[in-house]
């Protein structure tokens, strides 16, 4: 494992970050206790550092168990948490996905959700004594409500940081421009500045790199993607056998129906036919070919330090393998063209051949440093 300096920060993390969502068996799925300290082990021992948790993960518990795991050794672990969700408003339904977020729910608290100052202040406290802490090294706002202001947000985490509880803040789940308003608004009023930004990313989910990753890499945030193999889309398990014998990569009639059970779009599993290719040309697994090319986005984006999570050892150590791949210019292009996005307006114009000799005197062809 390497090391790399989070954003404009000085504070050092592990090239892979380590997802704890799978800590605890709350929510129907994950891994028991002794599971998930075989999982953090693993991931210790190959060098890494950097834990990702949040206090509504499997309804605290998860924040526990980094808690107990990292106690031997507090100093040496970079522990990031978030708030803004409800602790327990999960566990009613037993993970399904489709049914996490229900508007007319009665089952939690609306003084204990949001991000609002008071929720920030009761967060921290709970997820300080969960983590049986005295301090957390990155604490995340999760997900914009669209309901409390940003100096309130930014002054709070500000707070935070000089008390000593909190010594460095970012956002997760939140649009650009509000990331950017939060972003400067601290800067100009000297408060403590955003030093990463969390978002899905992947290679069934660039749509990021329409305004969150650029925003990152010109603002000097580090990027944390999470889902990195969509779900499980790029684990493999919708490509029976070598890729290769697909020929064209167009699915076969029984991934189709596996694919409407699953109600996966079509596109995902064309895109997950071509890593399964290039993972045959390597002789390794499908999961460590979506980690690689994640990896190398650094070369587009500044810092990347993608989240993986597994629910048992082996798992987690096929997905570290990642960091013994490159993937080829071929690789990488084939990749990207598989599962391109259409960056929408205002790109789609300005990015013309018409506005860009427009903006450039005809001479585009000629700049040295034009940006993308």
């Amino acid at each position: 494992m390497r090391y790399k300096l989070l954003g404009r920060s000085g504070l050092r993390v592990s090239e892979l970050a380590l997802g704890s969502m799978t800590f605890g068996k709350d929510w129907g799925w994950g891994s028991d206790r002794d599971e998930a300290k075989a999982v953090f082990d693993a991931y210790a021992e190959a060098g890494g550092n950097f834990i990702d948790t949040a206090n509504i993960y499997t309804d605290g518990n998860a924040e526990r168990l980094v808690g107990e795991f990292i106690a031997k050794d507090r100093g040496h672990f970079v522990v990031a948490t978030k708030y803004s969700g409800a602790v327990g408003m999960y566990s009613a339904t037993a993970g399904a996905q489709e049914a996490l977020a229900r508007e007319q729910s009665t089952d939690g608290d609306i003084s204990r959700s949001g991000n609002s100052r008071k929720n920030m202040m009761q967060s921290v406290e709970d997820s300080l004594r969960r983590l049986q802490t005295d301090y957390i090294d990155l604490y995340y706002l999760h997900f914009w409500d669209y309901t409390t202001r940003i100096d309130e947000v930014m002054r709070g985490l500000d707070d935070l940081v000089r008390s000593g509880k909190v010594l460095y803040v970012a956002f997760s789940d939140t649009p650009a421009w509000i990331t950017a308003q939060a972003s400067l608004l601290a800067e100009f009023r000297g408060w403590t500045p955003l030093t990463a930004v969390q978002m899905e990313y992947s290679l069934v989910e660039r749509t990021p790199e329409r305004d969150l990753l650029p925003m990152a890499r010109a603002m000097d945030m580090a990027a944390v993607p999470w889902g990195p193999l969509g779900g499980g889309v790029l684990s493999g398990k919708y490509a029976a056998g070598p890729a290769s014998r697909q020929g064209s990569g167009v699915p076969t009639s029984e991934e189709r129906k596996r694919l409407a059970a699953d109600r996966v779009p079509e596109r995902q599993l064309l895109i997950a036919h071509e890593v399964a290719r290039v993972a045959d040309q390597l002789g390794v697994s499908s999961a460590r070919v979506a980690l690689a090319w994640l990896r190398q986005q650094a070369n587009r984006w500044g810092v990347v330090v993608p989240l993986v999570g597994a629910r048992t050892p082996a798992q987690l150590k096929d997905n570290l393998a990642c960091l013994d791949i490159e993937l080829t210019g071929d690789q990488l292009t084939a990749l990207d063209a598989v599962s391109s996005i259409d960056l929408g307006f205002p790109y789609t114009m300005i990015e013309t051949d018409l506005i860009r000799a427009l903006k450039t005197g005809g001479k585009y062809h000629l700049l040295d440093n034009h940006r993308a």
